[in-house]
């Protein structure tokens, strides 16, 4: 009872640390057994699980036979990929469907950032002026996306549930048109190949036509994406002598224009009607 943690850590061949946490032990609780643990202990270390997780965080798209793989050829270390998930999963990290970006080059992102702050002390009377333009296509039937349905288990093929889908939409209408802030210009339906000389007769016999429409004013801005066709020469020059202004934006950015917006709702709008070919297509895209 007289001898110290040292003299004891000597004797039994351990550390005072040891030492001391035993006896600390025994005179708080009156029991030197060991307290039963829950589970087999962990299989990787410390450091191990530190390279897994910093693996990680170099790519996030690795996936666990990966990881396993790198750990193995690294640390010599054999270990299953359900302990590697489990060990991003103890650091916070989850799987998840990863969110689709437009690869955009480091000049083209300072382009699009400078085109954005020139503009965007720009008053309303500014953007009333403008006429935004694009091209865009709509399938007979809806082929792409992600369609919710409520359903009771094991009656995924029943008649009503399944989206029906067809290769390539089941075909479908080309279209070019307009929009300001007062509304749409015309709907033009193109059945041809479309090349800088189609594009160019739809813009004179459309372009000003739409203006007039839309209640423009003589000095009123348009705009078009940086489309080959749309940056041809002659589609150019037709352009320089037929309007005021142009709004020159910046590559890569087609999701700038706000016409999208409107496409995509053209789009939900022609899903609520039973469409089958062409010309109730047609007929559809310009009833909405």
């Amino acid at each position: 009872m007289n001898k110290s943690y040292n003299e004891i850590a000597q004797i039994i061949n351990k550390s005072r640390f040891t030492v001391r946490s035993v006896i600390k032990r025994f005179k708080s609780e009156e029991n030197l057994e060991n307290q039963s643990r829950s589970g087999r202990p962990s299989k990787v270390t410390i450091r191990e699980k530190r390279k897994i997780v910093n693996i990680l965080k170099k790519n996030s798209k690795t996936n666990s036979i990966e990881i396993a793989s790198m750990l193995k050829a690294e640390c010599e270390k054999e270990v299953s990929t359900k302990t590697v998930r489990r060990v991003l999963k103890d650091a916070g990290y989850s799987t998840h469907i990863a969110r689709r970006k437009p690869c955009i080059s480091k000049i083209n992102q300072k382009k699009r950032t400078e085109f954005a702050k020139g503009f965007v002390t720009k008053d309303t009377d500014f953007w009333e002026k403008i006429m935004f333009s694009d091209e865009s296509k709509f399938n007979i039937f809806q082929s792409s996306g992600r369609l919710l349905v409520w359903r009771k288990p094991n009656t995924e093929m029943d008649e009503l549930n399944p989206q029906a889908t067809v290769k390539h939409g089941g075909g479908g209408l080309m279209v070019w048109g307009c929009m300001a802030s007062s509304g749409v210009g015309e709907l033009i339906f193109i059945d041809e190949t479309m090349d800088k000389y189609v594009y160019l007769n739809i813009l004179k016999q459309n372009l000003l036509k739409s203006a007039k429409k839309l209640n423009l004013p003589r000095d009123f801005y348009f705009q078009q994406d940086r489309d080959p066709k749309h940056m041809a020469y002659i589609v150019r020059q037709w352009i320089i002598y037929n309007t005021a202004h142009t709004l020159n934006t910046p590559p890569q950015s087609p999701d700038m224009n706000p016409i999208e917006h409107v496409w995509n709702e053209l789009e939900k709008r022609i899903r609520k009607h039973n469409i089958t070919n062409k010309s109730e297509l047609k007929k559809v895209l310009l009833q909405e």
